[in-house]
């Protein structure tokens, strides 16, 4: 009996224990939810604190009326390189524009945590410059817009030819030979010019296969004369050593190879044998050319467990990037719909992939516009963690203020595509004609087009997306919208806050 009480009473001390131990941890756990809420609270008052200090600076009637001033001509582009130390000018008046526009640049960087120096070395690149007065001049037509408003898009991409020599199941262009209304030589060089006028800082040559049409290196260099950041979205399959210092010499300053997995994969999702190791020629012939390159992934059902490996691959070959491009079932790919991730798995490539970004051993970002969304959940708590914008770049604390302005969707916003012949869409993804280039004027349909003028009004979202918090920062993305609902405005259905939407919007 003594026996029994002792082990009855040792039973209760150990429960007793254990009691305790669950509660002590309870408090723990309780305690460090009360400190993320109050950091969060902190970092959600010092964002408000920058946005509303850039708005007292950036967006009154006299800030407005002298960008407005500058903005005439070429005024405010010789005011930026002026300020950048890219051009000397002793003219009087140019040096005062320079002076305002430094005033105000110097306070932005004060409020966002910047170097100026730093900032000053980063505008000395041309094709920023274009980027800044783009941006100026957004906010001298428009004020300061959430998300902002811009005079002409940042990018353009041109999905410059038809023709491809791959057969890739999720094509979104139908890629395979040459179209018969494909624009000519001197009509691609007015296009340069109609974006070059309109101030575009960065053009992206796209398809098809853009290397497989002759003038490609003549468009391109004439487009780097203008001072455009010129990139190339390729398979890769054809840039030799001598391709790649072609390419080099006429200006390309970065480009991207598409690799959706290792070889065996790769190979069937782009029905070419021996496409892979092609591919993986072409990434490293240019990086030995001195041209930053990055590995492209469509990440689908039959492939995302090679995400880890495709990143792993990137880094071992020296890329400079990864970056995983978000299914969209149109064109070739509407066939294999089925391959469109699930939003659980969405979320779970999202999260991994902000992870590896956050290694910092290479640059790792994403088309999905949730990307940013889970940047900034992952972010809260990490001492100089980046979030995301977009698939262009990434921002850190203050600058953070930021995503509300620039970051999410940029379809007819920040970027628009231009077809094979001319014609205008909102995006490569969204087979939806808003104009033609050499009919109607490329920035007269940026200016004017009522597609576009809704893309850029995240008040008229519908669903999830229309009440989601994070709809400028976000947004969704418009272009699946637009392929499950052929509703642009209607919720993602690929986003996981949107997942008890998806049964109230009829598909396609």
């Amino acid at each position: 009996m003594e026996k029994e009480g002792k082990e009855k009473r040792e039973r209760k001390r150990k429960k007793e224990k254990k009691e305790e131990r669950a509660l002590e941890k309870g408090k723990g756990e309780g305690k460090e939810k009360e400190q993320e809420h109050l950091e969060e609270e902190k970092r959600k008052s010092e964002i408000a604190d920058v946005i509303a200090s850039l708005r007292r600076i950036l967006d009154n009637p006299l800030t407005r009326y002298v960008l407005k001033y500058i903005s005439k001509g070429d005024t405010l582009e010789k005011a930026i390189a002026i300020y950048a130390g890219t051009e000397r000018n002793t003219c009087v008046r140019c040096q005062f524009h320079s002076f305002l526009l430094g005033t105000a640049l110097k306070y932005g960087a004060r409020k966002l945590d910047i170097d100026e120096r730093e900032m000053i070395e980063y505008f000395k690149d041309r094709s920023v410059q274009r980027g800044l007065a783009n941006v100026i001049r957004g906010i001298a037509e428009y004020g300061i817009t959430k998300p902002q408003r811009l005079h002409a898009p940042f990018l353009v991409v041109w999905n410059y030819t038809k023709a491809c020599n791959l057969k890739c199941k999720h094509c979104y262009a139908n890629a395979g030979r040459i179209a018969e209304d494909e624009l000519t030589t001197e009509e691609r060089k007015r296009v340069v010019e109609e974006l070059s006028d309109a101030g575009v800082a960065a053009i992206s040559f796209s398809g098809g296969e853009p290397l497989m049409r002759k003038d490609f290196f003549e468009i391109a260099k004439l487009a780097a004369s203008k001072y455009m950041f010129v990139s190339v979205a390729t398979n890769g399959t054809l840039i030799t050593k001598e391709v790649a210092e072609k390419m080099k010499e006429c200006g390309v300053k970065y480009v991207e190879v598409s690799i959706d997995g290792p070889k065996e994969v790769h190979d069937a999702v782009r029905g070419v044998e021996g496409a892979f190791e092609r591919a993986i020629e072409g990434v490293k012939n240019c990086k030995e050319a001195g041209i930053m390159t990055g590995i492209a992934m469509t990440v689908m059902r039959s492939n995302m467990k090679y995400v880890p490996e495709m990143v792993d691959l990137a880094e071992e070959i020296g890329a400079d990037r990864f970056v995983a491009f978000n299914f969209i079932p149109v064109g070739a790919g509407a066939e294999a719909a089925k391959e469109d991730l699930s939003v659980e798995e969405r979320e779970e490539v999202l999260r991994y992939l902000y992870e590896r970004m956050l290694r910092g051993k290479i640059e790792v970002f994403c088309t999905a516009p949730e990307y940013a969304r889970v940047a900034l959940e992952e972010a809260l708590g990490r001492e100089g963690a980046k979030v995301p914008a977009s698939h262009f770049g990434a921002f850190t604390y203050k600058a953070v203020a930021l995503t509300d302005f620039i970051g999410g969707c940029g379809a007819g916003r920040l970027y628009c595509s231009i077809e094979h012949n001319g014609d205008i869409q909102p995006c490569v993804f969204m087979p939806l004609k808003v104009g033609n280039v050499l009919k109607d004027g490329f920035l007269n349909v940026w200016h004017h087009s009522n597609v576009l003028e809704l893309l850029r009004d995240r008040e008229k979202l519908k669903g999830a997306c229309g009440s989601c918090e994070y709809k400028y920062v976000c947004g969704g993305c418009r272009s699946r919208a637009y392929a499950y609902y052929g509703d642009f405005l209607a919720p993602d259905p690929g986003c996981i806050l949107a997942a008890n939407e998806q049964g109230k919007h009829e598909k396609r």
